[in-house]
């Protein structure tokens, strides 16, 4: 739904950003009239939904990936179109919208999360451990968004659609080489027995940047909530 965050300051900093936008308006200025923002979220909604599917297909037949990565299209155009159609026929429903959107947000990420965990490319666990960390990175900038009035949009000149086209590629590259979607490598921790392939790899060092992203942000925000919320001094 509408992307514009109450009365907060969009911060959007990614590789794409100065493009991405230059696209997105022109595909607003050629939606039909018939199109809304509403009907592009539910699209992006039902982009997750393909996503998911692919992955949990995939567990059968590894090109189904190519269905996961036309399914991150089709959530990027109604994810990424809904509030740009929103500002530019002036219809912009901030409080509506932000809710919306958010909630929207959550029940995808975890769709195509518990889909990636569900494909056999990767442990459950982790992918599960990867949707925490992710959460709570978008819970952090609600919280700024209300408290800062900044919605943070990017990290590390990265955002959802630099995320996407990432996961596009990683998923061609499984389906175009076999040895990297059969590789696996096993080891003992504690005495248990793990089995690590490819993409368990992968989304280990996800989960560790998204980790360290999320500290450093935290950190950075404590320090500035204390400076806009000083101790009271002592009569």
């Amino acid at each position: 739904m509408e992307q514009n965050k109450a009365d907060a300051v969009r911060i959007q900093t990614s590789v794409l950003n100065v493009l991405e936008k230059k696209v997105l308006v022109w595909l607003a200025e050629r939606q039909p009239k018939w199109m809304t923002s509403d009907i592009l979220t539910y699209l992006g909604t039902f982009g997750a939904v393909v996503i998911a599917a692919g992955y949990i297909l995939a567990s059968w037949n590894i090109n189904f990936l190519w269905l996961s990565s036309l399914g991150f299209i089709i959530n990027w155009y109604g994810d990424s179109l809904d509030g740009t159609l929103a500002r530019v026929r002036k219809t912009q429903r901030p409080i509506y919208g932000y809710y919306l959107d958010h909630t929207i947000d959550a029940i995808n990420e975890v769709m195509i999360f518990v889909g990636v965990g569900l494909s056999g490319l990767m442990h459950l666990e982790i992918a599960m451990m990867a949707l925490v960390m992710y959460l709570l990175m978008t819970i952090n900038v609600s919280i700024n968004a209300h408290l800062k009035k900044e919605f943070k949009l990017t990290y590390a000149s990265m955002g959802p659609t630099e995320f996407r086209i990432i996961m596009i590629i990683i998923n061609t590259l499984f389906v175009l080489i076999r040895p990297l979607r059969e590789f696996s490598h096993s080891f003992m921790i504690c005495g248990n027995l793990f089995t690590f392939k490819a993409l368990d790899y992968i989304g280990v060092v996800i989960i560790l940047i998204l980790v360290l992203m999320y500290l450093s942000t935290v950190r950075k925000d404590i320090k500035d909530y204390a400076e806009m919320d000083p101790m009271p001094k002592k009569d």
